[in-house]
């Protein structure tokens, strides 16, 4: 009984974020109206004020909402041990696909957007990009005990070359870029073939 407002408050807060989302994905950030949300979230604007204060208070919540859920997904699959480099980096092409067509892209790079004048969310959108290079560098540090490395390259700028190839890359698929004849998703996949090569030679040196 005593766990109902505190669940009625969590589905609420869900509700509306979902709802946010919907309005970002059509709309864009200049569309994301508190007005906007509460009529897609079939609520009152006042609930918006009480949950998050703000259109910058949903946006921000928005985006780490979503980022947490990507996060633990893409910690779950990068340290686990049992999973060869490769077949890291595929199921990684495999997750943009999905994070593409889930809407979590598209919300990124309104956000990366906005950070560009807005401190707070632009503070919030490096915080989260810099969790998901932490992933990636611990990734290059593995390889590199593999024996699996890229020249002068140190993981830390394998970590900043890798997260810069795919966001660069998200940005192009958004304004369609691969229906023009960029081949971004393409060629992120074969750099798999690249590291699945060197794994069947171990000790083999530098890629």
């Amino acid at each position: 009984m005593n766990d109902s407002p505190t669940l009625e408050m969590h589905q609420s807060k869900i509700q509306l974020l979902e709802a946010a989302k919907r309005v970002l994905l059509s709309k864009g950030y200049s569309g994301l109206a508190t007005r906007a949300i509460a009529s897609a979230a079939n609520t009152q604007m006042s609930q918006i004020r009480y949950h998050f204060g703000s259109k910058e208070g949903i946006v921000l919540a928005l985006f780490e909402y979503m980022n947490t859920q990507l996060i633990e997904r893409q910690t779950g699959l990068m340290m686990d041990p049992n999973i060869s480099l490769s077949t890291k980096w595929d199921v990684a092409c495999d997750y943009l696909d999905a994070d593409i067509s889930s809407g979590y892209v598209r919300v990124l790079h309104e956000m990366l957007a906005v950070g560009y004048s807005n401190p707070e969310v632009g503070k919030a959108v490096r915080i989260s990009m810099g969790l998901w290079v932490d992933l990636l560098t611990q990734l290059a540090r593995d390889s590199e005990r593999l024996g699996i490395t890229l020249g002068p390259f140190s993981a830390d700028d394998v970590s900043a070359l890798i997260n810069a190839a795919f966001i660069g890359g998200e940005a192009q698929i958004l304004i369609g870029s691969e229906e023009h004849g960029v081949p971004i998703r393409r060629a992120l996949r074969k750099f798999g073939h690249v590291i699945r090569i060197f794994e069947t030679k171990p000790n083999s040196g530098e890629i």
